[in-house]
């Protein structure tokens, strides 16, 4: 059972499993599959809870200790759809909360030796508070992947998430970006010097990579985009 479900359980607070479900538009089985973390809740059924229940949209995808943009696993209708906040009632006031999905891409970035790019279509997406995001910029640039690979540890993690603004392809000192490289993906800070690009890693064991960006190795180097955040299950 996942943090979300048992929150869940909590709203229920003994209530007949049916009669929670018809309150909140969904059946009784598949409230079932959500309490047990068997499936992942619809961005429909979240927001009838925030809706009906008159809680805060950040304690139900967060808990009451959640870190800004910390992310929930949803089962969208469709990718980047904005969905309705709820009014926080602690604060006695309203605040209308956005939640926008945020897509799960196929692909697996490589944070070590690489790995192969496949389909970019998603199965999946991520409830992100639209604040949060737009801060950061377009959300409708954005894409979730996963980290695949020890080269950026112990700053990223083998299994981590990373949020990526596929908008930002604009080299920047320190920061650090999903490229490609041949057929390979790679999650690295970049250094520039004449005619190259320097892929860093974190972890010593791996050494820079140079490419040469105006001989062959041109056509073969890409930025994908620049990462905004990165998330971590335990």
């Amino acid at each position: 059972m996942n943090d979300l479900a048992a929150r869940l359980i909590k709203l229920r607070n003994g209530q007949p499993r049916r009669a929670f479900a018809e309150q909140m538009g969904t059946t009784e089985s598949t409230l079932r599959n959500y309490e047990k973390g068997v499936s992942s809740p619809t961005a429909e059924f979240l927001r009838n809870v925030c809706h009906n229940l008159r809680i805060s949209s950040d304690w139900l995808l967060m808990g009451e200790n959640g870190l800004e943009g910390s992310a929930a696993t949803v089962s969208p209708p469709e990718a980047l759809n904005a969905i309705q906040g709820c009014s926080i009632q602690e604060t006695g006031k309203d605040c209308d909360v956005d939640l926008i999905m945020v897509p799960m891409v196929e692909a697996r970035l490589s944070a070590g030796h690489g790995s192969l790019e496949v389909s970019g279509e998603s199965d999946r997406s991520y409830a992100f508070r639209s604040d949060f995001l737009l801060r950061k910029g377009n959300p409708k640039n954005m894409v979730l992947m996963r980290v695949d690979g020890d080269s950026m540890q112990p700053e990223i993690m083998d299994g981590d998430a990373v949020l990526l603004d596929q908008s930002k392809t604009d080299i920047r000192l320190g920061k650090i970006f999903a490229v490609g490289f041949e057929d390979a993906i790679y999650l690295k800070r970049i250094d520039r010097v004449p005619g190259k690009v320097i892929l860093k890693s974190t972890n010593p064991a791996y050494p820079p990579l140079e490419i040469d960006v105006q001989g062959q190795e041109q056509d073969l180097f890409r930025v994908i985009g620049q990462v905004l955040w990165i998330g971590r299950e335990y």
